[in-house]
């Protein structure tokens, strides 16, 4: 037994969202998927599985789509959605749907988190569990002329339980935090997602969208409005996303990747 695994994450899996192309990284993603774009040296993929592995976080599922080749073998399986160009988040998540059974974690293959930020998810007790920078504000304002260009409204109660996530803000005022792409469901928790999700399939639409251009925060506020709960695991930065050439090439980046090592 290895000695060094967090204790709660023994025999977690987690589900890797890695389908994107990247347009907005070109020429960097020319010839390789989003999550396999490097900086220095190493892709964002290799460091978040370095930080996975570092929790005892081993059973790695990958589900691709672009280029979707260059990622098989980087995991312990590996899935493909040959609709990658014309679907979102949701779709790309369902296309392993056989793996979506009992306790797990899933994350975005574009993103890079610290070591904290993943032990404080991993710590978490609730059914569903996302993480939730709480300092957001003054990353996305290095990164955008007016932050609210790219931010999306996120409420939480004051028992930390969440409202509203996804949707367009009218101000920083309807931003408590800031999404991650990161999040860990219970048993119950999976079994309440492939529940909705099959029940929007049916329906032919999730919130108003066609279920294959959905985004995770769809299913999630859907989730809500079901009267599901969904926790907040709040953290004070500590995580990277990389969207654009001028996120690859920030010194912002390069420095927030120092701090998470």
């Amino acid at each position: 037994m290895n000695q060094n695994r967090n204790e709660n994450s023994s025999f977690m899996k987690v589900v890797i969202l890695a389908a994107g192309e990247g347009s907005r990284l070109r020429p960097y993603t020319l010839k390789r998927p989003k999550c396999l774009v490097e900086i220095d040296g190493k892709s964002l993929l290799d460091r978040q599985l370095d930080v996975l592995k570092s929790e005892g976080v081993e059973e790695i599922v990958l589900i691709g789509g672009y280029l979707a080749g260059m990622l098989e073998g980087r995991g312990t399986r590996f899935y493909e959605n040959p609709r990658y160009d014309e679907t979102n988040m949701i779709w790309t998540l369902f296309c392993a749907e056989e793996e979506l059974e009992g306790e797990l974690l899933i994350a975005y293959g574009d993103i890079v988190y610290s070591k904290d930020a993943l032990r404080a998810l991993l710590a978490s007790e609730a059914d569903i569990a996302v993480t939730i920078d709480m300092e957001w504000e003054s990353y996305w304002r290095a990164r955008f002329e007016d932050p609210l260009d790219d931010a999306e409204s996120l409420k939480m109660a004051p028992d930390g339980r969440l409202l509203e996530i996804g949707q367009k803000p009218d101000s920083v005022e309807d931003i408590q935090g800031q999404y991650m792409g990161l999040m860990k469901f219970s048993a119950e928790g999976t079994e309440s997602l492939k529940n909705l999700f099959q029940k929007a399939k049916k329906d032919g639409s999730l919130r108003g969208k066609p279920v294959e251009n959905a985004y995770m925060t769809d299913l999630l506020q859907a989730l809500i409005d079901s009267g599901t709960r969904i926790d907040a695991v709040p953290v004070q930065g500590g995580w990277v996303e990389v969207d654009t050439v001028e996120d690859l090439e920030s010194e912002i980046t390069i420095g927030r990747l120092s701090e998470i090592g």
